[in-house]
């Protein structure tokens, strides 16, 4: 990686929290280029670099500690602050505790070392409900903790903590059978078109739980160096974005459907040097469920993954299940998945005949791992969870899966090396294996239907 500086100067244009655009005065901003090698045309990432702009400390706004209300608003109005000309919020040493924080364009949401930010769990906390999406499908719900929609130039930095509370969200992670319903009628009212305003999912029964930390329709995002602690749902949403670079971040988050990052719909991304300790997949690469993915029409595209360690987790790397808008360039290169790790699979792709879309032109190599649950590759075509039984096929779209290579892979003992359960109709084309070892097997190695230019070693 190469960086250099360009300065360039903005007439920024600053959406508010509903994508309502308002003019600015002029500022400079340092931004960041970010040029990227992959084996497919990667294009340089513009970050914002904000060391020269002024720094809103949040106890000159009367923030005290444990004091909700006070630090809430303590928050808010130095966003307020730094946006006018971009500037660095500083949440100081200690530990805060606060309510939803909406992010605004040119702002760095800056935790000092020592500093927690410590979320509240009360659900009324994060209302009144946001535009968002809920695996895959477009409604309104709860706030994200820390959420951003169509902002330019934002930033999470510093060794500081963020920290979610549990004792409530965790109460949501069973689905009964009113919370199925809901999420049945979000599903239907994707189908029926129904516009995304009247998808209102913050009612008695929904309990669609919300993201820790997402980024909705931004351009030019950098999350660094910030631990995570605990998550409602996924960790991070990176969701129809582009230009964003993930660095030296620490999560740990075990609850129900803790994937570390997500995104979906987003391109030009590049992950490094984080750790993930998760409950579910590290890294989960989406791109819309079904009619959403459809209309939206947006890949996932121009991903790069490196130098990343997995402590715990189901996968390495999931594709899927919700790839409706297609996924393809995708890099994962250096990365370990340690001794601890209870690894479903390394690499794992999933659709169904639902889903339509695409995945295609994927890289995973100089991959270590130690033991792993299942096998190194698995690609199934029929994966549906709740969806198979809780709503009818109305449409069936099969998924072009094509030109998946995996390289200098290692690992100890797993069931198989690939099992790949291709549709009939459609099968995986051209997955090529070279130097990939499995030390123990417990299986046979090679598992695989309806697939074709099959390529071991």
């Amino acid at each position: 990686m190469k960086s250099n500086w360009l300065i360039a100067t903005f007439l920024i244009l600053c959406f508010s929290t509903y994508g309502q655009s308002s003019f600015q005065k002029s500022s400079v901003i340092i931004m960041d280029k970010i040029e990227v090698d992959a084996p497919f045309e990667m294009p340089d990432i513009l970050i914002p670099n904000f060391r020269n702009l002024p720094k809103y400390n949040i106890l000159d706004f009367g923030a005290e500690p444990n004091d909700k209300e006070k630090n809430s608003r303590a928050i808010e109005e130095a966003i307020n602050r730094a946006t006018a000309k971009g500037g660095t919020v500083i949440i100081p040493p200690g530990e805060w505790l606060t309510k939803k924080i909406h992010l605004k364009s040119n702002v760095n949401l800056h935790l000092s070392q020592g500093a927690t930010l410590l979320f509240s769990e009360d659900p009324q906390d994060y209302l009144p409900a946001v535009f968002s999406s809920w695996e895959g499908l477009e409604c309104y719900n709860y706030s994200p903790l820390i959420y951003a929609f169509g902002l330019k130039n934002v930033a999470i930095s510093g060794k500081g903590t963020i920290k979610a509370q549990l004792d409530i969200w965790k109460k949501w992670f069973p689905r009964p059978k009113p919370h199925m319903e809901s999420i049945k009628n979000l599903y239907n009212w994707a189908q029926d078109e129904i516009p995304v305003e009247k998808r209102i999912m913050v009612n008695d029964t929904a309990n669609l739980r919300p993201q820790f930390i997402q980024f909705n329709r931004c351009e030019n995002v950098l999350i660094e160096d910030i631990k995570i602690r605990n998550s409602p749902f996924w960790t991070v949403h990176l969701y129809l974005s582009k230009d964003i670079v993930v660095r030296n971040i620490d999560i740990y988050a075990h609850g129900h459907n803790n994937d570390g990052i997500d995104p979906e719909m987003s391109q030009n991304v590049l992950i490094e040097n984080c750790v993930f300790d998760q409950g579910d997949d590290a890294i989960a690469i989406k791109s819309g469920r079904n009619p959403e993915g459809w209309r939206l029409q947006t890949p996932s595209k121009n991903i790069v993954i490196r130098n990343c360690t997995m402590k715990d987790g189901h996968q390495l790397l999931a594709i899927g299940s919700e790839l409706s808008g297609g996924i393809e360039n995708i890099l994962v290169d250096n990365c370990v998945a340690g001794s601890g790790a209870k690894l479903m699979h390394l690499l794992f792709i999933k659709t169904n005949e639902r889903m339509g879309g695409y995945v295609k032109n994927i890289y995973f190599k100089n991959i270590i791992a130690q033991d792993v649950q299942d096998g190194i590759l698995g690609i199934d075509t029929d994966v549906l969870y709740q969806w198979r039984t809780l709503v009818s096929t109305r449409i069936k779209k099969t998924t072009l899966i094509e030109n998946i290579f995996l390289e200098n892979i290692q690992a100890k003992k797993g069931k198989f090396v690939t099992k790949i359960n291709g549709n009939p109709e459609l099968p995986a084309q051209n997955v090529v294996l070279k130097n990939v070892y499995l030390e123990n097997s417990t299986q046979e190695r090679i598992q695989n239907k309806h697939v074709s230019n099959f390529i071991y070693n």
